[in-house]
């Protein structure tokens, strides 16, 4: 059964032919976050395929992740394109490197998953929360709910971080 629902104004559906995409995002509505697992060369991949990217294998299996890592890189978006996202600007986009298998396949390589930053209960941060995020700093995973079945994985705090880069303003 699809997946649908509406959030800040924006339809979302996860159509029924999208296997991996159901699955993954089953966990998220009970608020776990699972990856697939490569059964030949063991790597957690993200985001859900058919096929590890690695060595193509199509067998995996799905694993429990711990949602927690660092900015990578952000976006900070000061003109919103979506009209619902004009009373929250400025917000933030993250990609965070994820702590679980930090350096594979390769020594520059990390498990990267985005999302918003949010408060701990899932709403978009506030511009003085933003403020205080940049590179390096730590985050851990927290869910929007959308609709009964349909969680979004997002991002935020994870307590104080020290020495982070942030863009000049």
């Amino acid at each position: 059964m699809a997946l649908q629902g509406n959030y800040l104004g924006m339809d979302l559906t996860v159509d029924d032919l999208d296997i991996e995409n159901l699955a993954y995002f089953g966990y998220c509505a009970e608020h776990r976050f699972h990856l697939q697992e490569c059964t030949g060369c063991k790597l957690v991949r993200y985001p859900p395929t058919t096929a590890c990217p690695w060595c193509m294998r199509a067998e995996s299996r799905w694993v429990p992740i711990e949602g927690a890592g660092t900015v990578h890189s952000y976006g900070e978006v000061h003109h919103a394109i979506q009209p619902a996202f004009k009373a929250h600007v400025p917000y933030m986009i993250l990609l965070i490197d994820l702590d679980t298998q930090k350096g594979k396949p390769s020594e520059y390589e990390a498990l990267r998953v985005a999302g918003n930053l949010v408060t701990p209960d899932g709403n978009l941060a506030p511009a003085e929360m933003v403020a205080k995020v940049g590179i390096g700093s730590r985050m851990r995973m927290a869910f929007s709910d959308v609709s009964p079945g349909l969680s979004l994985p997002q991002w935020t705090m994870d307590g104080i971080s020290e020495g982070v880069w942030r863009y000049k303003e």
